[in-house]
């Protein structure tokens, strides 16, 4: 089964606790504090195995956790760090964030690695929190949580030179002439259900990729058929093979066909027509199609919206026909041809260029503050909450280190302004406290 979109669940480890400790030995004075360091949380990474060809294995396995560091121990001694993830995903796999469709990146090579979701730092121990005022602090941080996200991951095929056309023109045949590929073939529409790759190796040496891409029909860009589920793998092609079936079978006409899949292309991505482009005349072995190839090149001439007309090239993939021909032009226009941008990319591309000249500091609160029909008021945030859980609720003077840092985020004062008493229960997360002035 190919399998080209799917979600994954992804949690870093989080960072190990550190630890409240003091030194005791017979014969050494003053020994002071000497808890250690929580070790840091894996971090969860994709990286490229060029032996996986599709997502199928993420369809039974969606969720992945890394190990949590190890605590702080005795004498100043550090937790271990865990190990990090690894998570093997195909060549060409965007990976984008589910809840806010940031694109994070795009792994197109063996061995590319993407960090997902970072381990948490390790807590500090109390040996950090020794001063002239408090050379004995009992304070201790927890770790930091590790990075807990959805991902959506996007297999787009890394294909050189891509096959389009509508259903039995023959995209699959000419597809197992040139190349050692054997999809299935038959005389009826979707036969082809999933995207094709084989290589073509030509006498002088030249190689590339060709992938035959199923299912565009009219309106596949606005999701009839099953072009919407494989127009994305157009995006990585350099060369693009418009095959057309000159025969004229079921009635069809040629050059009405090229306009509606050229409109598909351009209504999924207006610079895919911008690709060097090669008319393939299939099906030149039967009757009619020279007539109708002649008719074909007519209209083709007489449609002045075309800024250049493609190449046409005959061929007919039974009887090997212009084969040889087309492989050579198309390993042609290869070589002059860069890779270009998908539309992730390109839209990537121009958020960067904005953020040079905007103002990158965030409006948004540390925190805020809501009020439930109990009268409890519950303090919520991402820095307000991960300051919570690395504080070690089990020593007092770690809990009025936190009273500390939420007095200078503004907690208090905002508190007041809402109209909290002294005594009015106040919660975060599981958390709950009275309001003291």
């Amino acid at each position: 089964m190919f399998v080209d979109q799917v979600k994954i669940n992804v949690k870093a480890g989080d960072g190990g606790d550190g630890m409240v400790a003091f030194r005791r030995e017979k014969y050494v004075p003053n020994g002071g504090p000497a808890g250690g360091d929580g070790g840091k949380g894996g971090s969860i990474i994709l990286k490229v195995d060029e032996g996986l060809h599709t997502l199928m294995d993420f369809r039974y396995h969606r969720h992945f956790k890394a190990k949590s560091g190890g605590k702080g121990m005795i004498k100043g001694m550090y937790g271990r760090g865990a190990e990090n993830l690894y998570v093997f995903v195909p060549e060409g796999t965007t990976v984008m964030d589910s809840e806010t469709g940031e694109v994070l990146g795009d792994l197109l090579h063996n061995g590319d690695e993407l960090v997902v979701a970072r381990g948490g730092r390790g807590g500090r121990g109390n040996i950090h929190f020794a001063s002239p005022r408090n050379p004995a602090p009992e304070i201790a941080e927890n770790g930091e949580p590790g990075i807990e996200r959805v991902l959506k991951l996007e297999l787009k095929v890394l294909a050189d030179v891509g096959l389009v056309g509508f259903p039995s023109v023959g995209k699959s045949t000419l597809l197992a002439a040139v190349t050692s590929a054997r999809p299935k073939i038959a005389e009826y529409h979707f036969t082809t259900l999933v995207p094709n790759l084989g290589m073509v190796r030509l006498e002088d040496g030249r190689d590339f990729v060709m992938a035959d891409l199923p299912g565009l029909i009219e309106g596949a860009s606005q999701g009839v058929g099953l072009g919407i589920q494989f127009l994305r793998h157009v995006e990585r092609t350099r060369v693009i093979l418009h095959v057309i079936d000159m025969s004229g079978t079921d009635g069809r006409n040629p050059y009405t066909d090229f306009l509606k899949i050229s409109q598909e292309l351009l209504s999924y991505d207006s610079t895919l027509l911008e690709r060097p482009q090669i008319i393939v005349a299939s099906k030149m072995d039967l009757t009619d199609a020279k007539e109708n190839l002649k008719e074909f090149k007519k209209e083709m001439e007489n449609d002045h919206t075309l800024k250049e007309a493609p190449k046409i090239v005959e061929i007919s993939s039974i009887t090997h026909v212009g084969l040889k021909e087309l492989l050579l032009k198309t390993a042609s226009l290869l070589d002059k041809t860069p890779a270009f941008p998908t539309l992730a990319e390109r839209e990537r591309q121009e958020e960067d260029k904005v953020a040079e000249y905007v103002y990158q500091g965030s409006d948004e609160e540390p925190f805020t503050i809501t009020r439930e029909p109990d009268a409890t008021w519950v303090l919520s945030g991402e820095k307000l909450e991960k300051l919570f859980k690395m504080t070690n609720l089990d020593h007092d003077e770690s809990v009025m280190r936190f009273a500390r840092q939420l007095r200078g985020m503004g907690v208090d004062d905002a508190l007041r302004q809402k109209g909290a008493k002294p005594g009015d229960l106040v919660r975060i997360n599981k958390f709950t406290f009275e309001f003291v002035e």
